[in-house]
């Protein structure tokens, strides 16, 4: 009887070598690979899910795309284990990654599920202790089998029964990746961009952003934590901030992710980049955003120039003073 496992594919190189060692056995492979607000590698071409529908592909696999939901931004909020030297809660991710996965092996008729983990890879969740804890907590003791780093922990459930050969898996640990390219290479296992990953959690220049979001939310918005990666954040009211794009994609983010309610700004009289009010708007938020918003155009100082705001469709004109200097915007910004 062929048995099936479960793959958690990102499409970098760990979890796409995991995958080929399975199925260089013999083992029917399903992919399930997981988007998040917080990826650093998401661009609509190149992004890791981009990847990992390439790799599935490639292998001829199927896959299924899952989002990290309201229920994880919750998780990040206030994290069981904790977190790393970011707001990154690697040890609740893992455990909430696996535990979604442990509930699509019961609907997909897999016997296992297998990871791209390597031991000592990580420093906060690839620590031995931690995976075991990581295993336990997901549901998945005897049934998370870590292909590369396999022969460092006792045998799994597939290996045990013989549905897995333990003498062709790996014994890959520490963060150093020369073995896995040499087993790409191996393998024929080729264009495989973004090998580590990348997660704005870890990244300590954003915690302010996150936090600011948290703090002042009535409701988390998965759209309000995507938009953490465009332009130049500034809190001007405890229910307000504004954005301002920083180039034309900025520009035309913000503009598509408008919702009803929200106002756009932009300078009628020059190049300007587009600015969003999220939240309370009044007319002293509105003329404080456009004061922070011609800090970032060539509108002469001191001058008074007209304003674009539309809002649900219906479009403004108001007539905004050029009189912030750098320290009152920056007073603002979120940083």
């Amino acid at each position: 009887m062929k048995r099936k496992a479960l793959a958690l594919l990102s499409g970098g190189l760990d979890s796409t070598l995991a995958v080929r060692v399975m199925l260089e056995q013999g083992i029917e492979v399903e992919a399930l690979n997981f988007t998040s607000p917080f990826c650093t590698c998401t661009s609509k071409n190149a992004g890791c899910t981009s990847q990992a529908v390439r790799v599935a592909t490639e292998f001829n696999i199927p896959i299924k795309v899952m989002t990290k939901g309201l229920d994880y931004l919750e998780i990040v909020r206030n994290p069981r284990h904790g977190y790393g030297k970011g707001l990154n809660p690697c040890v609740d991710c893992r455990v909430y990654l696996l535990r979604k996965a442990r509930k699509y092996m019961a609907e997909t008729g897999a016997d296992f599920v297998i990871t791209g983990e390597v031991l000592g890879q990580r420093p906060m969740s690839q620590r031995r202790n931690t995976l075991r804890l990581i295993e336990k907590e997901s549901g998945l003791e005897g049934l998370l089998l870590r292909p590369l780093s396999a022969k460092h922990f006792a045998p799994t459930l597939p290996e045990r029964e013989g549905w897995v050969d333990r003498e062709k898996l790996l014994a890959i640990q520490g963060r150093s990746r020369k073995v896995q390219m040499q087993l790409a290479e191996e393998l024929d296992v080729t264009n495989y961009p973004c090998p580590g990953g990348g997660c704005l959690l870890t990244e300590t220049a954003f915690v302010p952003k996150i936090r600011d979001l948290f703090h002042h939310s009535d409701e988390l918005n998965l759209r309000d934590f995507r938009l953490l990666k465009a332009g130049r954040h500034f809190r001007i009211g405890p229910r307000t901030k504004v954005i301002v794009g920083r180039n034309e994609a900025d520009n035309v983010l913000l503009q598509q992710n408008l919702q009803p309610g929200e106002a756009l700004l932009c300078w009628m009289d020059g190049g300007s980049p587009t600015a969003t009010i999220i939240g309370e708007i009044t007319a002293h938020l509105i003329n404080r955003a456009g004061r922070i918003l011609l800090r970032y155009t060539r509108a002469e100082a001191g001058q008074s120039c007209r304003v674009k705001i539309t809002r649900d469709g219906v479009e403004e004109i108001c007539s905004i003073s050029n009189d912030n200097g750098e320290i009152v915007s920056e007073q603002y910004r979120i940083e």
